[in-house]
């Protein structure tokens, strides 16, 4: 079972690679690209559970990446590992200071990547606690009650229902595959058959109705709760 999904943007072919190699023996799922823009792009699209970024890119360099991770809502909260053959403190302080969760030098060995790794998502899986009321668009799902709305109206979910939909819209944007769901909203006694996710995803869309569109279909990957826009953001209120 996947621990989650790391995106790793650097101009070196050899190292993506090497590292891919690495983090996907240690059955992570891997997305390699080798620009800061096209990373941009996925990072957006897809919210990995973590990036991996080098410094020294041409063009688009890693802090001009990590300054624009952090200032979209979308891709903020992701945490972000930084790769650069500098090893000066000021250079380290400046990547953390952009936003980095942490900061590896190169050369480094593949163990201590993947060390690091675990460890940032270990602390941002602590930090990352769902608030008492997540409001998106027309939905409202409030944690302390187990109740959900769309557009002001109750909506009937059961206790599993909400599990999943409560970690969906807990990630907005970030892809999440049926291992993933499985794994963060399913007890560990439940028996699971091949489309277990699928029809739990078609009883939630149907009872949300209006609301079900936020649950997209991402082919090849799993589900994600998009981002509504920003024209959506009052519906339901009032």
């Amino acid at each position: 079972m996947s621990k989650g999904t790391i995106l790793v943007i650097d101009d070196e072919k050899d190292l993506l690679e090497l590292v891919r190699y690495n983090l996907e023996k240690d059955q992570f799922d891997v997305i390699t690209v080798s620009d800061g823009e096209s990373g941009l792009d996925i990072a957006s699209r897809h919210r990995p559970d973590l990036i991996v970024l080098d410094l020294m890119m041409p063009e688009t360099d890693g802090l001009e990446v990590c300054r624009r991770l952090r200032s979209d809502e979308r891709t903020a909260r992701i945490p972000l590992i930084m790769l650069t053959a500098r090893a000066t403190e000021a250079d380290r302080v400046v990547g953390l200071e952009m936003g980095a969760d942490d900061y590896i030098t190169k050369p480094f060995s593949p163990r201590e990547l993947v060390a690091r790794v675990r460890a940032v998502l270990r602390r941002s899986a602590t930090a990352e606690q769902p608030p008492e009321l997540i409001r998106h668009g027309r939905i409202v799902v409030d944690v302390r009650s187990h109740t959900v709305t769309c557009d002001g109206t109750a909506v009937s979910l059961t206790a599993t229902e909400f599990r999943i939909l409560l970690l969906m819209a807990s990630r907005p944007g970030r892809v999440l595959s049926r291992e993933d769901i499985v794994e963060g909203a399913l007890p560990s006694d439940t028996a699971v058959f091949d489309r277990t996710i699928d029809v739990h995803m078609t009883a939630i869309r149907r009872k949300l109705g209006r609301g079900g569109d936020y649950i997209e279909t991402v082919r090849g990957f799993g589900y994600k709760f998009r981002v509504p826009p920003v024209a959506e953001s009052g519906a339901g209120e009032g």
